[in-house]
């Protein structure tokens, strides 16, 4: 069976372009995250607030972000993409935010197949009630769960191309130490 962390190919034009696997859908309340060990996704609960995604969610697979999971990528398209697909992206912002005393980046993409969103090359180019939407949305999605995060503004696409690549990097040193993250046992 194939690990859609593991076995997926990153894509060839990292970091400005990427493979992005899809765990939550545009529109859903059901947070599905990657199951490490079998590489299937796990509905890990119904979102506490009456909030929904707001971007198709998911993760640039072969990388290992500073919160040891995949890193995250928030991929912008006209439809909401079912969970598991792989689609290609093209990065144009971060949002960088403190969750548990930890960095959690999140890579702001577009589909690449999407003629809708397929010409915007900088977070910046999107209209600013959409960006304060996303940003808005990690702010609260887990107040009604008594926990808070810390969200910085949007960066440029620029800004996420080094932490794709760290995150690319700290994958692959896993990986060359003989350790695959969280492989089975």
């Amino acid at each position: 069976m194939t690990h859609a962390w593991h076995d997926v190919t990153p894509g060839e034009r990292l970091p400005t372009e990427f493979t992005a696997v899809i765990e939550i859908p545009t529109g859903s309340s059901v947070k599905y995250e990657l199951d490490k060990e079998t590489g299937l996704l796990k509905m890990d609960r119904i979102l506490y607030s009456s909030v929904h995604y707001p971007a198709n969610y998911g993760f640039i697979p072969q990388t290992l972000a500073e919160d040891d999971d995949p890193l995250d990528v928030l991929v912008l398209c006209q439809e909401p993409v079912d969970p598991l697909t792989i689609l290609q992206a093209r990065a144009i912002g971060l949002m960088t935010m403190i969750d548990s005393g930890k960095k959690d980046h999140k890579i702001l993409a577009v589909a690449i197949n999407d003629p809708s969103f397929n010409e915007f090359v900088q977070s910046s180019d999107l209209p600013k009630h959409r960006l304060n939407m996303l940003r808005r949305f990690f702010q609260d999605y887990k107040t009604l769960e008594g926990k808070s995060v810390e969200v910085d503004d949007f960066q440029p696409a620029e800004a996420s191309f080094g932490v794709i690549e760290s995150a690319l990097q700290r994958y692959s040193d896993q990986r060359r130490r003989g350790f695959q993250p969280y492989q089975r046992h």
